[in-house]
């Protein structure tokens, strides 16, 4: 059993820590489970919150001595440092091994506590610059859902603390376990792109030219050679305006989401059967073994082959983590 605690403070977001809440708190059919899940404050008792009402938290900061992850679901006000208590709870937690993440303003409670000095981390888009003038020795990532560095992570605005939590879930205990979480909530198990596309009103052409039915059309044929110009040309447009609305819309390439949908693809294929390295890589459209090892490795930083061993015994193997 993971050990789960959220570190809360009046007042508190309640949506980021609904996310946590909802994906590592919840008991759900047909899924074993494998989280436990707890919230903790500096004073226990009454904490407010922005919602207009108080929530009864009854476990002080001795909680993250027990915690496998720590979770900060948003810090506000950013500009206010955590006390010397609960900096002292952060770092000891870090220390002795705990995985310490952060939603939203929560990479304030993080960088306060020194534990991104020298790393890549990212927060809301409208916080991100107050967060680089604060935090000169981070490296902000702007566009970013999320930064994983395998003991620190920290997830963008709000809606992001779904995407990190459910891809800690992927890599505690694998995509298909994820991919469950995910369609209990009636999410994605993996959104592309950055929070930049989020950060302004949308353009006309991003509601006229929606990617859906095109996204449909191609992860229903993943096992076929489908290439950016069969995408563009499904779509009736330019393979350079595909790419626009890609960027505007996903903020990513065609050819980079489709890869991902492979990739993803393939992760749930080798937890799932017993299907040869082959008989994956055709079923996902990348031909072979040979190409599926190397997309995996680039992608995951292990092998198909370890990947499997790993989520089939029941063990996750330790996937190098991008950026993103």
């Amino acid at each position: 059993m993971h050990w789960v605690v959220a570190l809360v403070r009046p007042p508190q977001s309640t949506f980021e820590l609904a996310c946590a809440a909802q994906v590592f708190g919840i008991e759900r059919e047909g899924l074993p489970t494998r989280y436990a899940f707890s919230v903790c404050a500096e004073r226990p008792g009454p904490v407010t919150t922005h919602a207009g009402y108080d929530m009864l938290v009854t476990d002080g900061l001795d909680a993250l001595d027990r915690a496998d992850t720590v979770v900060v679901p948003g810090w506000l006000p950013a500009a206010e440092p955590p006390s010397p208590a609960v900096v002292r709870a952060l770092r000891r937690a870090h220390d002795r091994g705990a995985r310490v993440v952060s939603i939203c303003s929560g990479a304030f409670a993080l960088a306060y506590a020194g534990l991104l000095d020298g790393r890549r981390a990212t927060t809301h888009w409208r916080l991100v610059d107050e967060f680089a003038a604060r935090f000169p020795r981070i490296r902000v990532e702007a566009d970013v859902l999320y930064v994983d560095h395998g003991d620190v992570a920290t997830s963008a605005g709000a809606g992001a603390g779904f995407d990190l939590c459910l891809h800690l879930v992927r890599e505690d205990q694998g995509a298909q376990y994820a991919a469950h979480i995910a369609r209990t909530m009636v999410m994605p198990p993996h959104r592309e792109g950055g929070q930049l596309q989020y950060s302004a009103p949308p353009h006309p052409a991003q509601i006229d030219g929606t990617l859906a039915p095109l996204l449909e059309w191609v992860t229903g044929r993943l096992g076929e050679p489908v290439t950016v110009d069969a995408m563009a040309a499904h779509a009736g447009v330019s393979a350079r305006t595909l790419a626009r609305r890609f960027a505007d819309q996903l903020g990513t390439s065609p050819g980079q989401w489709l890869l991902a949908q492979r990739i993803a693809m393939a992760r749930e294929l080798l937890e799932g059967t017993d299907l040869s390295l082959d008989a994956v890589a055709r079923r996902v459209g990348l031909s072979s073994a040979t190409n599926l090892r190397r997309r995996f490795l680039n992608a995951l930083g292990t092998t198909p082959g370890a990947y499997r061993r790993a989520f089939r015994s029941g063990t996750p193997v330790s996937t190098r983590t991008a950026g993103v």
